[in-house]
């Protein structure tokens, strides 16, 4: 066989490849670098020259083509390495009869570790659900360790669960009856000129179901109505639905793993806007200079209109504005914050101008002024051990226009029996201060009370 009958095939195939190259690597980028010349029509000279040689351009697509091959050459590398990724809080399915038993000790959530090339880890994270199964279907009451599973979809991938097993409890399920109350949250956001006074709930009744170890542990169940999301401006009665439930041990805190039937609770829920007008009472607090007393304190506000609970607001009889009259003696005036009683949500004002006038100072004593008796317990009766001790006299210390129009029927003296038990006492006598710009002193400190059972 002769040397050119040898080299035929080869040179076929050498013509075969050179032109698979020339038809995917050197035309389509020899292409490339023409469109590139004909963009940059501005540039001239020796770039121009280059480009327009066939070596050069030939050249110029080989050096693109190695460039080419070695960046896809690392990505391939890439892909093929081994690798490992973190999947975080991944969700836990339990499946167990969760009409008969109560499982306790399940985790929320689950780490897994994916360990395989990159290509694989790419195509597991795409296609996998990361579905992490605890399957108690199979298992009675009684504590056990038991392994999770996880339904990995690409084989060529390995996986850990972090933790792989966890150590549950399963318990018959039990339930009981319990009352519902509930609970009011954020009142202090609800506007100050409206006020729940009553919720009447649609279930007086709920049972609640778990485990008897953690039954005995609850003590209440309780509705929560959050008044910062019921959208309150106007008052009026509300249905509520679809309220939150939790139950509470002893001493207030959640007791966890319980079933509330039914989940949610409803209410009917009574909004108003209460409110009383209350007279503004000036308090004078210090001594005023030896001689000088007030001779009358004139408050720029008259009256309040305060908003809150009736059964607080029925109690209060004034709004207080207190001054400092430590050393006084002169007239001046002075601005005052109003005192705003426990209780009271918004009040129409906040400050006041009083205006105080000082002068001289006088004392009167009023004689026969009855003493009473306040806060004895109801199994007891008390009277004075002398007929002297049932009255007494009362100094007064103010300027004489207001004290000469004091009487004794005016004044209340009482003493204090809360907490007394029988026997015979002396008691502090207290003079209550009916014209807060007069002193009243008792002229006897104390009198003997004798106290005894009745009947």
């Amino acid at each position: 066989m002769s040397r050119k009958k040898k080299r035929g095939p080869l040179k076929k195939l050498g013509r075969g490849l050179y032109k698979i190259v020339d038809a995917i690597i050197v035309t389509p980028i020899s292409a490339l670098v023409y469109r590139i010349n004909k963009i940059i029509k501005k540039n001239t000279g020796m770039l121009e020259g280059l480009f327009n040689k066939p070596h050069s351009l030939l050249i110029f697509s080989l050096i693109i083509a190695v460039f080419a091959f070695l960046v896809v050459d690392h990505k391939a590398n890439n892909l093929v390495e081994t690798e490992s990724e973190m999947l975080s809080q991944q969700p836990v399915t339990v499946i167990y009869n969760k009409e008969k038993y109560v499982v306790e000790g399940i985790p929320e959530n689950v780490d897994i570790i994916l360990m395989g090339r990159k290509s694989d880890l790419y195509l597991a994270k795409q296609l996998g659900e990361h579905k992490v199964v605890l399957d108690l279907s199979d298992y009675k009451t009684g504590e056990y360790n038991v392994k999770l599973k996880y339904n990995h979809s690409v084989e060529s991938v390995t996986y850990r669960l972090i933790p792989s097993s966890v150590t549950v409890k399963i318990s018959e399920k039990v339930s009981s009856v319990k009352t519902l109350t509930y609970d009011l949250l954020n009142q202090d956001k609800l506007d100050s000129k409206l006020n729940v006074s009553e919720v009447k709930l649609k279930e007086s009744e709920v049972y609640v179901k778990g485990s008897s170890e953690t039954l005995a542990r609850v003590a209440t169940v309780k509705a929560l109505i959050d008044v910062s999301t019921l959208n309150l401006t106007t008052s009026g009665t509300f249905e509520i639905d679809s309220l939150p439930m939790v139950a509470y041990d002893e001493n207030g805190k959640l007791v966890d793993n319980v079933e509330i039937v039914p989940s949610t609770a409803a209410a009917s829920i009574k909004v108003d806007s209460y409110y009383v007008d209350l007279p503004v009472e000036v308090v004078p607090n210090g001594t005023f200079a030896t001689g000088y007393a007030i001779s009358s304190a004139t408050s720029s506000v008259s009256s309040v209109r305060v908003y809150g609970d009736q059964a607080i607001l029925s109690k209060l009889t004034s709004i207080t504005a207190e001054i400092d009259v430590e050393g006084l003696n002169s007239d001046k005036k002075f601005v005052s914050t109003l005192v705003k009683p426990s209780g009271v949500r918004y009040m129409s004002e906040s400050t006041t101008t009083i205006e105080v006038k000082v002068g001289t100072e006088e004392t009167i004593e009023v004689a026969g002024v009855a003493i009473d008796i306040h806060n004895l317990s109801s199994n007891y009766a008390a009277s004075a051990v002398s007929d002297e001790e049932t009255s007494c006299t009362v100094i007064l210390k103010g300027v004489g226009d207001v004290i000469n129009k004091i009487d004794a029927s005016s004044i209340n003296a009482y003493v204090d029996l809360s907490g007394y038990e029988p026997g015979t006492y002396d008691v502090p006598v207290v003079i209550e201060r009916g014209n807060l710009t007069v002193t009243y002193t008792p002229k006897i400190k104390t009198v003997k009370i004798k106290i005894f059972n009745k009947g």
